[in-house]
This record gives C-alpha cells, structure tokens and sequence, in this order.
C-alpha cells in the first residue's frame, strides 16, 4: 500500500535487532503492543532461527485487555489513560513477569489517528524492561512525537522505535 522510508526503516531496525539476538544464544524476548497491533513481532518473525528467542508479543490494542492480560492496574490506566508513559511501563514490565523465559520486554502504545486528540494524534510511548535475579527493572522510556502524518507509516514507524530502543538496551546490558 505504502513504499516509503518507514517501511525501509522498519526492516533495518528488526534485521540488527535480529543479528544481535540470534548471536546471543540465551537470550528471550516478548512484546506488548497496542498501537502497532503485533508489527513489531512480525517484523522480526521474518528471520530464520529468529523463534528460538522471540517468545511472543501480546497485542493489547483495549484498556481492558491491558488489564486482563497483562495485569496493568485499571485504576493506573483511568488515571493517566491508556496511552500514556506510565502505562507503557507497566506493560513492559507486566508481560515480563507474565514470560518467565524472557529476560528483555518492550512495550509501546499510543495515538496514531486517525481521531486521536488533537495535543496526543502521532505521540507514541515506549519502555524497555529487563528480568534480573532480583527483580523485573525498566531499562528506558520515552515518548516521541511522530513525524509523517498517515496511519500505516506511523505504525511502521513507531514499531521501528520499539525495535531501536530494544537493541540499544541489549547492547549496554
């Protein structure tokens, strides 16, 4: 439907997260997604030996189904909405402590439009956990404001952070 940058940038994004990963043996990952509705799992699925070390992504586009099935408290999504920083970071450490193979997460939600509020349409929330002996800790988070203006490059786009972030985290484990 769509050739552009995003669509290029997505597939360069999962194929160094892939290498990265497929070279590190013991390594699990899992995926919360909303707004990007699974495309950053199916980004990395593509790569041979990739299912060895993706676990799974949970696709929680629903408040609901963010409580339900990861476990995000309801009253920390009516407080601060279900597109929201903290929210991410719940996700991303919820559906960890739901995966006890993985020791990485990433979450993402946010407004992609179309009819999103017009101060949230493109802002996107994104946080990276990590599973210690000790405990579950968030890597990093931030928010960023999406550039291009239509629905499938923004996920394609936001799913590219997800992705970033997450091999960037890798790295300076």
């Amino acid at each position: 439907m769509y050739a552009n940058k995003e669509l290029e940038d997505l597939n360069v994004a999962a194929s160094a997260l892939a290498k990265l990963i497929l070279s590190l043996p013991d390594t699990h990952i899992v995926f919360a997604e909303s707004c990007t509705a699974g495309l950053v799992a199916a980004s990395l699925a593509g790569t041979p030996g990739i299912s060895r070390h993706l676990c799974g992504s949970a696709v929680t586009y629903r408040p609901i189904t963010k409580s339900d099935w990861l476990g995000v408290s309801a009253e920390l999504i009516e407080k601060h909405t279900a597109e929201s920083l903290v929210v991410a970071q719940s996700m991303a450490k919820c559906v960890l402590a739901k995966t006890p193979e993985a020791q990485w997460s990433a979450a993402i939600t946010g407004h992609l439009g179309p009819n999103s509020p017009l101060e949230s349409d493109g802002m996107i929330f994104v946080s990276v956990a990590k599973r210690s002996p000790e405990e579950i800790e968030l890597v990093t988070s931030s928010t960023r404001k999406l550039e291009t203006l239509h629905r499938i490059p923004r996920q394609q786009a936001a799913a590219t952070v997800v992705l970033e972030e997450l091999r960037r985290a890798i790295e300076m484990r």
